[in-house]
Order: structure tokens, then C-alpha cells, then sequence
């Protein structure tokens, strides 16, 4: 599997990286929530009262002494979230693999490889990373270079919490607080709305090896909201949520649903699915139950979660009433 396939396991298995998130020292004080798929924010910066400010975050308590005027993202789902609070203008770099909002500074930076050199060289007053490859927080720490590192997110919870501790760090916690309130709102309106009386079940791929995801990940759960029953679970080997998968397998299984995440990456499609060995004929390919995601929402767990849940409650309502 690609590595930015993965940082939900491992560093997913590491975009598709598991470790539990901090909560912060303040507490956001939630607005009226905006719409899911809200473009960035373009608010003026928060004001630079609030500092110091110490949050919890996977490397411990972090103690920011001022607003940040500097930050470099090294995680793609951070920086969609600094955008969405209002931090964007405050954002000097983001890694390689940082493509929204288009407007993110984009570099050659890469959270997989982090360079420290080439970090320090953009002059940061925070850094905000997803992974502790090749201890670049610590070494970074030795440059007196403010690093909050914040995991890839195991449940919804945690994922609200990174956004909070981005929010306090940033000097943003008010906006912070309406994209959380947001998400929740959404989220529970959408779970609500979708029918669970079919007792569907579904299969979500990571890649065509195939890799899937179970229940038991961050992905899976939001599934989960929507009463389906994921194949995945039967694997022998559950591989920590992400098992590999056998195309005999997920054929015996015959799911109703079909997920891809491997549309960008891969090219995957009902039609290339039809083509693999024993798929041909089955339920989700003959009834075009098959759905291409956004690979980059469906392997992120930030502020877009809520435009992934709409995607997988529109192809229940399409599958429940065809």
C-alpha cells in the first residue's frame, strides 16, 4: 500500500497513524454551526490575547508563548483543518501531500521524510505534525522549534479534540469550536436520516491488493453511523483493523456496497472491479452499487469527514430504495 494511502494504520497502516489525541488547557466556546463543505475561512485573525497557551497533545504538554505567525503543516488533515478555522493566513508551509484547500502553500516538505533542515530554513514558530518520523520532534524540540504532534484520530472524539488543540494553538479556539459544533450537527443529522431497516452490508477498499478496513478503525465507525455490517469483520486476520483481504474472500462475501478508496491513486472503478477473478458477478457490481470516493476524504480525519458521511448515506438511501 502507497504510504499516503496509509495514515489511518500506522503512520491507516502510515495516511491511512493511530495514537490518541490531547485535549487542550482552554475550552473553545462553540458558535453557530457553518456548512460541511464551507470553503475556507477568509476571517481576520484572531487577536493575539489567549497566549500562553499549553495544550495536550501526542508529545505532551506544549506551551505556545505567542500567536503562531509561522506555522508549517506536515500533515494534509491538519491543514485542512487550519484553513477551516481561520488559521490559513497564518500558514507559511504545508508537506507534499497537502492539496487542500488549493490554496495552502504547498512545498516539496514531506511529512513521511521530514528534513529538518529544510523545516528550520522556513523559520517556524510552530510545527504541527501527524507522525514522530525519525524523532523530528525531539530534534526539532533541540532547535527550540514548537512542534505539536497530533495522531491520526481512532474515533470521532479524537478528531474533535485535534481540532480543538489546533484551534487553542493557532489563536483561533471560537472558529475552531463552530467547525467541531458543525461536523456534529452534520454527522447526526445524516445518521439519522439514513435508513438501517435493509441490514446492508458493505465492503470499503483501501487499495487493490486488496486492503480493507474493519469496523473497529476510524473509518469503519463512521460507516457504522449508517447500521451497515462491514465484511471485513470475518477476516481471519484482522491486522489491527486493516486486514488483507483475498478476492475469494470478499466474492463469498458478496457485499451489497462498494467503497473505493483507490479511485486516484489507482484508477479503480466497477469496471475494473468486474474484471478481477469470481467479482463479475456480484451484488454491488450487477446492481451499480459500486462508489468511487475521494480517496484524500475518505483516508482524512478532519473538518471533510462530513462530506464522506454524506457520500456513504446517499449510497444507502440509493441502495434501500432501489
Amino acid at each position: 500500500m502507497r504510504p499516503v494511502r496509509m495514515a489511518f494504520a500506522g503512520a491507516l497502516l502510515g495516511t491511512l497513524v493511530l495514537a490518541g489525541c490531547g485535549q487542550t488547557s482552554t475550552t473553545a466556546t462553540p458558535a453557530a454551526p457553518p456548512p460541511s463543505s464551507a470553503p475556507p475561512s477568509s476571517a481576520p485573525a484572531s487577536s493575539a490575547s489567549g497566549f500562553p497557551v499549553t495544550v495536550e497533545a501526542g508529545n505532551g504538554e506544549v506551551t505556545i508563548a505567542k500567536r503562531p505567525e509561522r506555522i508549517i503543516s506536515l500533515s494534509a488533515t491538519h491543514t485542512e483543518t487550519l484553513f477551516a478555522i481561520g488559521a490559513g493566513p497564518q500558514v507559511v508551509a504545508v508537506d507534499d501531500q497537502s492539496n487542500f484547500p488549493a490554496s495552502a502553500p504547498k512545498t516539496d516538505l514531506s511529512g513521511f521524510k521530514p528534513n529538518v533542515e529544510a523545516i528550520v530554513a522556513q523559520k517556524p514558530d510552530l510545527v504541527i505534525v501527524s507522525d514522530d518520523i525519525d524523532k523530528v520532534v525531539a530534534e526539532l524540540g533541540k532547535l527550540n522549534v514548537p512542534v505539536l504532534l497530533e495522531p491520526a484520530a481512532t474515533k470521532l472524539d479524537e478528531a474533535y479534540d485535534e481540532i480543538t488543540d489546533l484551534g487553542a494553538a493557532t489563536g483561533n479556539t471560537a472558529k475552531a469550536g463552530e467547525v467541531v459544533t458543525g461536523m456534529k450537527e452534520s454527522l447526526d443529522k445524516l445518521a439519522a436520516s439514513a435508513p438501517k431497516d435493509k441490514n446492508l452490508t458493505y465492503y470499503h477498499e483501501l487499495d487493490q491488493t486488496p486492503y480493507a478496513a474493519t469496523s473497529s478503525t476510524f473509518i469503519g465507525q463512521i460507516y457504522g453511523m449508517f447500521g451497515l455490517t462491514n465484511i471485513a469483520d470475518k477476516a481471519p486476520d484482522q491486522a489491527g483493523g486493516y486486514p488483507k483481504l483475498s478476492a475469494e474472500f470478499v466474492a463469498q462475501a458478496d457485499p451489497d456496497l462498494i467503497f473505493l478508496a483507490d479511485v486516484k491513486c489507482c484508477q479503480q472503478s466497477k469496471d475494473t472491479l468486474a474484471k478481477r477473478p469470481g467479482w463479475k458477478g456480484l451484488s454491488a457490481i450487477k446492481n451499480s452499487q459500486v462508489v468511487q470516493l475521494d480517496d484524500d476524504i475518505a483516508s482524512r480525519w478532519g473538518p471533510r469527514i462530513t462530506d464522506l458521511a454524506r457520500t456513504i448515506g446517499d449510497a444507502v438511501a440509493k441502495a434501500t430504495n432501489g
